[in-house]
């Protein structure tokens, strides 16, 4: 037996979605893409959407839409996978690091305000395993600093800040479609947005720089006209990922469900054991958990991994703090330190949260953690 800590959850009418785009006559460019751009713009409450290739991209184009560029900071939390700030060094920007919340794990508003100087431009706060950021208090700082706030939703699809959806708050917000998130497109991203300048901008980095729409030519020689006005990107999806990102978004509240009631199970299951932090819970949001992250002395760390790992758990480590991977140290980080930060990630540890998720499969991982969290104490 194995439980990975994430997995797709695939059916019939997934595939049969998928099928059908096969045999029509788009396989990329075509009406799945603009269906699946409405349902996420529709659920999220934005305007705007834009269906691109992966969750970098989507970082990456909202990077380019803000205006970053050289000479540039970016403001973001060193708790994240590291595409949160690569999108910033891939614009020539800087990404800078604030510390997190010790009890959320997201970044922490104050540590963000005493990080902005004269070159700060955005702000990109990570709703880290679909926990929302204190997003009252970032667009505050935001507004008084005249600063872009890009949401990193990766984790967030369906999650709610202060009875709003995430996707429906800031200048813009970014989703991940990999088949350990929410919904799986395969790869896939979108970006989404209330702000029509920014949609355009947006759309035009998805495709080279290249645009074809009249209302936006320069000039127009004709029907068959087209102009390159930015240097963009190849980070087109396909209709084929879209008509399963359709058919997953059908789904989407039943797999939020499923994740919020296996948290649940964990959360009465840990509540008595004295050696295990489990995730807090922010009375202003609710959670999507993409993850569920529970924390443990870092004495302990690696044994109780590799003790679940060998009894077929496929738990995992979200994640190793940014600036320490030897390419930021090697290119400026060296001396960057967030104590938050790496006192979380000495003793965190992800376990098994997806919505095939059986019941005894996670009895089976609650008595192991238990089991060997009491043994190693």
């Amino acid at each position: 037996m194995y439980i990975p800590y994430g997995r797709q959850s695939i059916d019939e009418n997934d595939i049969q979605s998928v099928v059908e785009v096969l045999k029509s006559d788009f396989l990329t460019t075509g009406p799945a893409i603009a269906d699946f751009e409405k349902k996420v713009a529709d659920y999220t409450g934005a305007k705007y959407a834009v269906a691109i290739s992966n969750g970098t991209a989507a970082l990456h184009a909202a990077c380019f839409a803000a205006g970053i560029g050289e000479g540039d900071e970016v403001i973001t939390t060193p708790v994240t996978f590291a595409a949160s700030s690569n999108c910033v060094l891939y614009m020539g920007g800087t990404p800078v690091f604030a510390d997190i919340d010790m009890k959320t794990y997201n970044i922490c508003p104050e540590d963000i305000e005493k990080k902005i100087t004269a070159k700060t431009k955005a702000i990109i706060p990570v709703h880290f395993t679909g926990q929302p950021c204190d997003m009252d208090k970032i667009n505050e700082i935001a507004k008084r600093h005249k600063l872009t706030v890009i949401e990193d939703a990766a984790h967030a699809l369906g999650a709610v800040y202060k009875g709003r959806k995430i996707g429906s708050i800031s200048d813009m917000t970014t989703f991940s479609f990999h088949p350990v998130k929410h919904i799986t497109t395969g790869e896939g991203g979108m970006i989404v947005t209330n702000n029509e300048k920014l949609y355009e901008r947006l759309k035009l980095f998805r495709s080279h720089g290249i645009t074809r729409e009249e209302k936006l030519l320069l000039k127009n020689e004709g029907p068959w006209y087209y102009e390159q006005q930015a240097l963009g990107y190849n980070y087109r999806i396909t209709d084929i990922q879209c008509a399963l990102g359709c058919s997953q978004m059908n789904k989407l509240d039943m797999f939020l469900k499923k994740r919020r009631d296996i948290a649940e199970r964990y959360n009465k299951a840990f509540a008595g054991n004295k050696n295990i932090v489990a995730p807090y819970q922010d009375e202003s949001g609710i959670n999507a958990y993409h993850l569920y992250v529970i924390w443990v002395k870092p004495e302990i760390r690696k044994e109780l991994f590799i003790r679940l790992r060998e009894a077929g758990i496929g738990v995992n480590v979200h994640y190793i703090p940014v600036y320490m991977h030897p390419y930021y140290r090697e290119n400026g980080y060296e001396n960057v330190t967030c104590p938050n930060a790496e006192r979380y990630y000495g003793g965190a540890v992800s376990i098994p949260i997806y919505p095939a998720l059986t019941k005894e499969e996670q009895r089976y991982v609650i008595d192991k953690v238990n089991e060997f969290t009491e043994l190693l104490s």
